[in-house]
């Protein structure tokens, strides 16, 4: 028995040691003392126009005092003397010194159409602000205060962060000046629909409206992003907050200090992601890259022979696992640049050079705009009626050649695969659609039970799809 009470006490002492052997949370204290001075609140305002007056033939009734309606349009709308007059309106963000001359980092959605901007230091003084240069694509935007001997944050790296990793917000939410949140890195290269050339960082740091273009730091002080989004439903944080990395924003900033504006590097297609499905399509062993769905005119990619169904391997040496890592590693390459790609094309991998060129101004986008249908159209194969374009509606459309418009969508393996009624058919297994009766002849020669691509044109773009083949 006594051996056995020794036995308990071991394993009892060994069980508490194991827990107080956990690593403590980390102490944020240091870190903030020595960064926070750095860290600046952000004011603007911006002259509204006057609302609209009431047409002559229709005025605003004449309310008795003291009464609640008339309270209650008070409270909302202001005396009636003065509903209608041009008003400011002010938003709040956050921003942090890069330079002790007054260099000062926000986001652009902060300062934007702002016709006065005003930087609060930590010791209360409030300086005017230049807006030095912005840009859309990064949401970055500098400003200049006239003052010396600021305090300066120290630039850090967020290619080491890891997944997991403790990281810290400073930044003046709904107002609050130097306000301290701590979370974790959620991932990293996340893309956002409303931006494909910057590889957020994703962290569950709470981030609130007034956050925005304050610094992320890691644990030994650094600055290694940019807080500038959050993903919510109700407008407050839901724990999703996304980050631009310092790199891609020191990038941006030296640009706008030298040049006013920024540079990226174009390539000039429409890319989707390689699913499992259409990996099989295309006989990968598994799913990687970017697949490309549109060449566009007068591009570096069409220039250098890249063709529809080339799945991009690799950019410049650097693997592309995803489609959504392709645009920030061409995003950052200067325009001029000779780049080398690895490319999967009908199952075997090529080598294209080709040289970079600059992003227009404008992305161009190509709309499949309806137009009158031929007289014939096609038997229903694969759950679908489909009937040719004319040569003007391959013109419109910026197709070369073929294309079939589909024209019904009944059950079948196509609606399983995801088209739709007037959307165009432009390939199958990379062979382009020039008719219906090569579309039925096409269909006819598949490997059953087998995934098939099939190219289709919408008004968002090109898109592939796969498409199981019935036994």
């Amino acid at each position: 028995m006594q051996r056995l009470n020794t036995l308990c006490a071991l394993f009892v002492y060994l069980g508490a040691s194991s827990a107080y052997a956990q690593p403590a949370l980390p102490d944020f204290t240091g870190l903030v003392e020595e960064n926070a001075a750095a860290v600046v609140n952000i004011s603007t305002t911006r002259q509204e126009a006057e609302m609209p007056e009431l047409p002559p033939d229709l005025e605003m009734p004449e309310l008795p005092d003291d009464k609640p309606l008339d309270e209650w349009l008070r409270r909302f709308f202001g005396d009636r003397d003065d509903r209608f007059a041009p008003h400011s309106a002010e938003s709040l963000g956050s921003g942090f010194i890069v330079s002790d001359d007054g260099y000062v980092v926000t986001n652009r959605h902060v300062v934007e159409d702002a016709d006065e901007v005003v930087v609060r230091l930590s010791d209360r003084r409030e300086i005017k602000a230049e807006v030095v240069g912005h840009d859309a694509h990064s949401d970055i935007a500098l400003l200049k205060i006239e003052a010396d001997d600021l305090p300066v944050l120290k630039i850090g790296s967020s290619k080491e962060l890891k997944a997991g990793e403790w990281v810290l917000a400073i930044g003046s939410p709904f107002g609050f000046d130097h306000s301290v949140t701590a979370g974790i890195v959620s991932a990293k290269g996340r893309s956002l629909p409303s931006e494909n050339y910057v590889p957020f960082i994703q962290t569950d740091v709470a981030i609130n409206p007034g956050n925005s273009g304050g610094p992320l730091f890691n644990l030994d002080g650094e600055v290694v992003g940019i807080n500038s989004q959050i993903f919510s439903r109700t407008g407050g944080f839901m724990g999703l907050s996304f980050a631009i990395p310092i790199e891609v924003a020191m990038d941006v900033i030296e640009q706008l200090k030298t040049d006013g504006h920024v540079s990226r590097g174009w390539l000039g297609v429409y890319i989707q992601e390689v699913t499992g499905e259409l990996a099989e399509s295309f006989e990968m062993g598994k799913p990687t890259g970017a697949l490309v769905a549109q060449v566009l005119p007068n591009s570096p990619a069409q220039a250098a022979g890249l063709r529809v169904g080339d799945i991009i391997l690799k950019y410049d040496g650097k693997v592309v696992p995803t489609s959504a890592a392709l645009p920030p590693m061409v995003g950052q390459t200067r325009a001029g640049k000779e780049v080398q790609l690895t490319i999967l094309r009908e199952g075997e991998r090529i080598m294209e050079v080709l040289t970079i060129g600059a992003l227009p101004d404008e992305d161009p986008e190509l709309l499949a705009r309806a137009q009158p249908a031929l007289p014939e159209s096609s038997d229903v194969v694969l759950g679908l009626r489909v009937r040719a374009l004319t040569s003007e509606q391959q013109q419109d459309l910026g197709l070369e050649e073929g294309g079939l418009r589909v024209l019904e969508v009944e059950e079948g393996p196509a609606k399983d695969a995801g088209v739709r009624k007037g959307d165009i058919i432009q390939m199958i297994n990379n062979e382009k659609l020039t008719s219906v009766e090569q579309f039925k002849k096409l269909v006819e020669g598949l490997p059953k039970k087998k995934f098939a691509s099939m190219l289709i044109q919408r008004r968002q773009g090109p898109e592939f799809l796969a498409l199981k083949v019935p036994g």
